[in-house]
């Protein structure tokens, strides 16, 4: 391997896991206020398998290199960057909805989608903050307004994205109610959460009749649109991270409830705030497990379970 090229996964075509494949590609050369970072990891998150099959919002042509989220060390800056120079250790998840690339060696963006590592972070769990993270900030405090004192119930409390809602509503103020399998209340508690529900015994919807939430924090969708619509106060907020269902959106449209669904952005404001949680010991990242590059497709089998707790993490 040359200066000029470097590893990657590819997904050469769309399909399932078997499509990503380890190969010699060019290496990206930074541009005008970009920077060349050389990734140490990756994370992986459900819109990659969703691109890699085809039916992603970051679906593009293949072959393709997929991953959002990415970790590293700065090699090169581009022109006009005084933000940061080569050895500096960033996070960030650069070019949102478009794949930077982070099953790589080396991603090139602008150097404003990045924010600094903290030195606490490895990069295994900074790999797994930005996409996640950024989508509950955005979600809670853009879209809902969340203030404290509120009540916030979150679906899939323990997954990639749930996890750190929980604390991120946690760290506001809120009380937080969190659904999720019986197997996994501990760990959900562990995080802040005050009150547990076991969405396969009980249905959410009848547990909370009597005592509406604030705000519903959803990346399901689905059939949990209308029950979630149903267990919030007038004026309420549903964040979804999918469409909400046009019936659902009509009821909610009828009591006042907003049901645009929040997609995340780049944000270096709301990803230092999060950094900043970080360090004072506010939020953490849960690592469900970490595999080599090489091996991306069992990390997106991993994933495709939908029973991972936290994150899914490449090591490069």
């Amino acid at each position: 391997m040359s200066e000029k090229t470097m590893q990657a996964v590819v997904a050469e075509s769309a399909g399932g896991p078997e499509v990503l494949t380890l190969r010699e590609v060019p290496r990206p050369v930074p541009g005008l206020t970009e920077i060349l970072v050389r990734v140490r990891a990756a994370g992986v998150n459900p819109t990659d398998w969703k691109t890699r099959a085809g039916r992603g919002l970051g679906t593009r042509s293949f072959p393709t290199i997929l991953g959002y989220d990415v970790a590293g060390v700065v090699e090169e800056v581009g022109p006009g960057v005084t933000m940061y120079k080569p050895g500096d250790e960033v996070l960030g998840m650069p070019l949102f909805p478009t794949p930077p690339g982070g099953y790589a060696e080396f991603v090139a963006a602008p150097s404003r989608h990045f924010v600094r590592k903290p030195a606490a972070l490895s990069f295994e769990e900074a790999a797994g903050l930005p996409l996640a993270a950024l989508t509950a900030w955005q979600g809670l405090f853009d879209t809902a307004k969340l203030t404290a004192g509120q009540r916030v119930l979150v679906h899939a409390a323990a997954g990639g994205v749930g996890h750190l809602a929980v604390q991120i509503a946690k760290s506001a103020g809120a009380y937080v109610i969190g659904t999720a399998s019986a197997a996994k209340h501990d760990f959900v508690r562990a995080l802040g959460a005050d009150e547990m529900i076991d969405y396969r015994s009980v249905d959410f919807a009848q547990v909370l009749r009597e005592t509406p939430v604030d705000v519903v924090f959803d990346p399901i969708a689905g059939d949990y649109s209308a029950r979630s619509i149903s267990v919030l106060k007038d004026g309420g907020a549903l964040v979804s991270i999918l469409p909400v269902p046009p019936e659902a959106a009509e009821t909610a449209r009828v009591r006042a409830i907003p049901t645009g669904f929040t997609l995340v952005e780049p944000d270096r404001l709301g990803l230092t705030a999060i950094v900043g949680l970080v360090e004072q010991g506010r939020l953490r990242v849960e690592i469900d497990s970490v595999f080599p590059l090489a091996e991306a497709a069992q990390a997106h089998r991993r994933g495709e379970t939908n029973r991972a707790s936290g994150k899914i993490v490449l090591r490069v």
